[in-house]
């Protein structure tokens, strides 16, 4: 786990260094995940070069993944699900993150997406959590394809973007 968020912060700089010659603009890089995706997102907010985050369901204290049979895979001992558990590793400072899931999503998913924003919020970080209704882990990602979905126009807002 250390050597994939020690590659998606590199990837992340890489990003940030050639984002003007790609057509981009480096002031405005947000990130984002599903899932696993929404732990590597989350574990991304704390770099200097992030304008804003979205995570979508995802895993925010990596305990419970460690005790169960994921970890035959993942290999993690506790300081490693430690030291990559954003919940545990709250940033002094940070962009804007939204954390959204589905109303319907799997229970421990529900629970840590409310227990991590509920942890930001104490500590000061700017976000905000959306519950969206009638969504379980994969139709969530339905509401990024609609240009009035709760998520994408929550993102639009953050980013101050016209998507039209």
């Amino acid at each position: 786990m250390d050597g994939i968020v020690r590659g998606a912060r590199t990837a992340l700089r890489w990003l940030h260094q050639h984002l003007t010659t790609l057509g981009g603009d480096p002031a405005r890089l947000y990130v984002s995940g599903w899932s696993a995706g929404g732990h590597l997102a989350a574990m991304l907010m704390d770099e200097a070069v992030v304008a804003g985050g979205l995570t979508i369901s995802g895993l925010f204290d990596l305990e419970p993944i460690r005790l169960c049979y994921l970890n035959e895979k993942l290999g993690l001992d506790a300081e490693e699900a430690r030291r990559n558990s954003p919940l545990l590793n709250l940033p002094a400072r940070a962009a804007k993150l939204i954390i959204g899931y589905g109303a319907d999503e799997l229970p421990e998913l529900k629970r840590q997406s409310r227990e991590f924003a509920a942890a930001w919020s104490a500590r000061g970080l700017p976000g905000k959590v959306i519950e969206v209704a009638d969504c379980h882990h994969y139709a969530v990602l339905e509401q990024l394809a609609q240009p009035d979905g709760l998520l994408t126009k929550a993102l639009v807002a953050a980013a101050g973007t016209n998507p039209g």
